[in-house]
């Protein structure tokens, strides 16, 4: 189970020169910030990787305006954890509990999860924070984290475990970020 006190988020390579290649990348923002926005809610620390930011550039500004201040973890490996720097971090947070968003999911997203199991980690994929160029990627990409250990789910049952109770002092502020209120 998914606890405040234990859980951790990383936003996987949501880049400005790859973004716009992958499917439903409007959707993905969107959900990804109110991800990154309800973790915030929660004081759950989030970890930001960029691959390669000379080639693909910066994450894309709607989540650095989500994030506020934040220093990125550069990588050149597709998984993260084959990167020094953000293992240092997942290690010192203490965290067991990782929340994964990103792209591209049958890459970057699917290794960084894999490794994470492999090193005793528990994996919760939000599937609707994660995209890549090709859905069907994305699909098998799901189901081979499943396969592997993953849970697959969504924003907002990843906000609401968090919650535990409806009387949680957030929890306004989380129904906000996830259910659209009606004109």
């Amino acid at each position: 189970m998914l606890s405040t006190d234990n859980t951790i988020m990383l936003v996987v390579d949501i880049q400005e020169r790859l973004l716009p290649s992958i499917h439903n990348h409007e959707t993905l923002v969107q959900k990804t910030a109110a991800c990154i926005a309800g973790c915030k809610l929660l004081d759950i620390p989030i970890i930001v990787l960029q691959q390669y930011t000379k080639g693909l550039g910066e994450t894309v500004p709607a989540l650095k305006a989500a994030l506020g201040e934040f220093t990125p973890v550069e990588k050149i490996t597709f998984s993260a954890y084959q990167t020094a720097e953000f293992v240092d971090k997942l290690k010192h947070s203490g965290k067991q509990n990782v929340i994964i968003t990103g792209i591209e999911a049958h890459i970057c997203v699917q290794m960084t999860a894999l490794e994470l199991i492999a090193a005793g980690y528990n994996v919760y994929v939000a599937a609707d924070c994660i995209g890549s160029r090709k859905e069907a990627d994305r699909l098998y990409a799901e189901e081979r984290m499943r396969q592997a250990g993953a849970v697959i789910t969504t924003l907002e049952s990843i906000l609401f475990e968090l919650l535990v109770r409806a009387d949680h002092p957030a929890r306004k502020d989380i129904t906000k970020l996830v259910i659209p209120i009606p004109n």
